[in-house]
């Protein structure tokens, strides 16, 4: 099974790959957009975003969502940091995961635009990349992690 970052620790995935040949996903197996469009009960279902699927065919469901992942097929692809941010904005509360190929110098910008867990490429670096975590203990601008801009926050 492949390890995470999951709200500041390293954890054993639980959910199971998309299988992208599967009419009928397990409840604990990730799903491509249109097969979680397919489902009838979305209530605890994961789903997992591409670049290039905008978010907003899940707008109706996000209570029911209970993993999203959003995809990224190379570091230097933004869109998932708008996904997430979008998501976050109209109130998704579940777990937000980034995954795919991106960096260590990324995760401090992922985790401001809303993600909580973090399943990178190669697994075998999560402890340097969890220690990237705590590279600022402050931010001047506000983000979803922290909504009030720092010279608001020091009244």
């Amino acid at each position: 099974m492949r390890r995470l970052i999951k709200h500041g620790s390293i954890i054993v995935d639980r959910w199971q790959e998309i299988d992208p040949d599967c009419s009928a996903p397990a409840h604990d197996q990730i799903c491509s957009l249109g097969q979680w469009q397919a489902l009838t009960d979305k209530t605890g279902s994961a789903v997992q975003l591409e670049p290039g699927q905008e978010p907003a065919p899940l707008y109706s469901a996000l209570e029911d969502i209970q993993l999203l992942v959003i995809h990224f097929p190379i570091f230097t692809d933004g869109r998932g940091f708008s996904y997430a941010r979008e998501v976050r904005e109209r109130g998704y509360q579940g777990e937000l995961r980034a995954s795919g190929h991106f960096i260590r110098d990324q995760l401090t910008y992922l985790q401001r635009c809303g993600f909580d867990a973090f399943q990178m490429a190669d697994d075998s670096s999560l402890e340097a990349a969890l220690t990237s975590l705590r590279d600022f203990t402050e931010h001047y601008q506000a983000a979803i992690d922290q909504p009030l801009p720092l010279f608001r926050r020091r009244s």
